[in-house]
């Protein structure tokens, strides 16, 4: 299915571009930061503790807040609910016509041409089986997958940073890697798997993110969300034009 204008199909609603690095913001995953910081406390962990296995860039299409659409379709097209196929057909199409319009951009900030291979970061709840947003994607990107697990002997539920969290089914020399997250919460799945690659001997890592969570009760919602007043997701910006 050849995918459609996100406007004309009504696919914007609930979602929320990221805000542009800055006072207040993560350089790197786009959530609230401390105003003397450019880093949030949980990414400014992670760069202290593996510096240089990290992804090079890391792009959130959107925030997921709390009572959205958009955050309610990053729930529900996991789940068995009969409802699931109209979560699951908006946030293909999100996906793939960002990476379509905006994959350049994303190449660019991490210093590369393109991606030779696309990942999933894995379930943190152990599910069996093939990663929804893998089965989501998979038939319409032409790229070899660099497939990641848990490695043995780690917590299935562990929420942790650890270099050691996950293992790439086979070594990756040189590669460039397409990273995607359905749901970035303190981005330690993320940057672990982003580690595994790196270990596996990935060049490049970028990481597409679907959506930034952010939760109304964050210590720092009340500077925050302010920011968000009168945004709205235009398909022709990604959160790489607003951080250049």
């Amino acid at each position: 299915m050849e995918p459609r204008c996100l406007e004309c199909a009504g696919d914007a609603d609930g979602l929320c571009p990221p805000l542009p690095p800055g006072l207040g913001r993560c350089v790197v995953c786009r959530g609230p930061a401390h105003a003397r910081f450019l880093r949030c406390f949980h990414c400014a962990r992670h760069w202290r503790s593996a510096p240089g296995l990290l992804a090079d860039v890391v792009v959130p299409l959107s925030y997921s807040i709390p009572g959205t659409v958009h955050a309610h379709r990053l729930r529900l097209y996991k789940s068995r609910a009969p409802c699931r196929q109209e979560a699951r057909t908006a946030l293909r199409r999100l996906l793939l016509v960002f990476l379509r319009d905006h994959g350049r951009c994303l190449w660019a900030s991490a210093g590369v041409t393109a991606p030779s291979h696309v990942a999933v970061v894995p379930s943190g709840c152990g599910r069996p089986g093939q990663h929804p947003l893998r089965a989501l994607v998979e038939p319409d990107l032409a790229l070899p997958w660099a497939v990641l697990a848990a490695a043995p002997g780690e917590p299935v539920q562990a929420r942790e940073f650890g270099t050691g969290r996950f293992r790439a089914a086979a070594p990756l020399p040189g590669a460039t890697v397409l990273l995607l997250d359905d749901t970035w919460a303190s981005g330690s799945s993320a940057q672990s798997a982003a580690a595994a690659l790196r270990l596996a001997g990935a060049r490049s890592v970028v990481t597409a993110v679907l959506g930034r969570h952010i939760s109304t009760a964050h210590p720092l919602a009340g500077s925050f969300f302010p920011a968000l007043a009168g945004r709205h997701f235009r398909p022709d910006r990604c959160a790489v034009h607003e951080a250049a």
